[in-house]
């Protein structure tokens, strides 16, 4: 926050460069500190999956007065649990990945929110159409039990060529 997102604001309004909407900065922190990867004007993908199932208050509101420059008069209220979200991708990628596969188990997954990335229907069946296929998203108490949650969501949901990283979260747990 110190080091990228404030003086960008601050450069943007010392440059008359008014912005209105979302402004998503993927960061990577590295050993030399913080380190922009990119800026989008969007939300991004699988990121803002943990902020959604936070996110108690109703969104619209919020938004209409970011259009209107009255965004500090919103009040937007926050589920204090800790949130993780673990991608389920299909087998090769990020390199070449079959699609059309068949996906079992979504339903299988009450204690947790399924956002679709690269799924589609085909025959009234759920299948792969991307490489990214389902963001599987959980709260809990403490980042170790969401990401507990999430895990254990994301092994219910099957599909061949199915895999997803194991280290989600990891860093951030206290050693």
């Amino acid at each position: 926050e110190r080091e990228i997102l404030v003086p960008i604001v601050h450069a943007m309004k010392n440059e008359r460069r008014t912005f209105v909407g979302l402004l998503y900065a993927g960061i990577m922190f590295t050993k030399s500190g913080p380190k922009v990867l990119e800026f989008n004007a969007r939300f991004g993908d699988p990121e803002t999956q943990p902020l959604m199932v936070r996110w108690k208050s109703d969104i619209v509101p919020a938004l209409l007065a970011a259009i209107d420059g009255k965004l500090e008069d919103t009040t937007i209220e926050w589920d204090p649990r800790s949130a993780v979200c673990v991608v389920l991708a299909s087998g090769g990628y990020p390199g070449h990945y079959e699609t059309g596969t068949e996906i079992s188990g979504v339903d299988a997954v009450p204690d947790a929110a399924v956002f679709h990335a690269g799924t589609a229907l085909r025959d009234g069946k759920l299948v792969t159409a991307g490489g990214r296929v389902l963001g599987v998203t959980a709260l809990g108490d403490d980042l170790a039990s969401a990401r507990e949650r999430a895990y254990a969501a994301a092994k219910k949901i099957e599909f061949r060529g199915a895999h997803f990283r194991t280290d989600i979260g990891a860093k951030a747990l206290p050693r």
